[in-house]
């Protein structure tokens, strides 16, 4: 049986690509949702606070890591990337992207 884990994760956005990310997300492509839900990711949200974006997802499934690497063989997503890496700036070494963040406390509803 599955089970549901939480990942949390931050990056950057640059001030001169606010726009064109901002516009990217309004209208994110299905190919690329359809293969976040094929690879056991739900909820997944990002919010904005100034220049800082974070990104939540919940993850049903049993192998991560493996899930992890379909979706970064995916064409669809790859070119999705493309568009919107240049948007990004990460926190830590450039190029290392978003970075994840420790759960701390969680309340479970019923």
């Amino acid at each position: 049986m599955d089970r549901l884990s939480r990942y949390g994760m931050v990056i950057r956005l640059r001030p001169e690509r606010r726009e064109e990310y901002l516009r990217l997300h309004a209208a994110v492509w299905p190919s690329v949702e359809r293969m976040l839900l094929e690879a056991n990711i739900r909820n997944f949200t990002i919010f904005l606070h100034d220049d800082l974006l974070f990104g939540y997802y919940e993850y049903i499934g049993d192998d991560h890591a493996a899930d992890q690497a379909r979706i970064a063989a995916d064409p669809e997503s790859q070119r999705w990337w493309a568009l919107t890496d240049p948007c990004q700036e990460s926190l830590t070494a450039p190029g290392s992207g978003w970075t994840p963040m420790p759960e701390i406390w969680h309340l479970q509803a019923g």
